[in-house]
């Protein structure tokens, strides 16, 4: 059963802070109430995340994922193999300067899921992905002394 999320804000940030923020995995349990751990499994040269394993928790429902990043000046995408409730996923988000310090993140998830699950629990589920997603990032990169560092 494949599962669609996407919605779109603008954060009052350029797209490298907002990038940064997503990129400083080991802080995502901060402001992610979904994220149960994550672990950066290895680096880029660069120093952004490449394989990160994480636990995740929507609806009182757990998964354990590992998850491929790849990153651009204005985007990243991930991909997790099969996990116990999840066929694939694919997430994406993409920026797009407005103006000198605001950014518009428009955010795009793809779930394929394991099991049926009633349409009602769902929609639950991705209103709660999109607002984590959305709105506590940007909560993040504006929280004062949010700056993060790459490593």
């Amino acid at each position: 059963m494949a599962v669609r999320a996407s919605s779109e804000l603008v954060i009052d940030a350029p797209p490298a802070a907002i990038l940064d923020a997503i990129a400083d995995v080991e802080a995502v349990t901060s402001w992610s109430t979904l994220h149960k751990d994550a672990e950066v499994l290895d680096r880029y040269a660069d120093g952004r995340p490449h394989h990160v394993k994480a636990t995740v928790k929507i609806m009182g429902i757990s998964d354990r994922e590992i998850l491929e990043y790849h990153w651009g000046d204005d985007w990243v995408v991930w991909d997790a193999a099969q996990t116990f409730q999840q066929r694939c996923q694919h997430g994406e988000y993409n920026l797009t300067a407005v103006g000198e310090d605001k950014t518009r993140v428009r955010f795009d998830l793809i779930l394929d899921l394991a099991a049926p699950y009633p349409e009602f629990l769902v929609r639950r589920a991705k209103k709660q992905v999109l607002d984590v997603a959305l709105e506590n990032l940007r909560e993040r990169v504006m929280r004062p002394g949010a700056a993060v560092r790459r490593t």
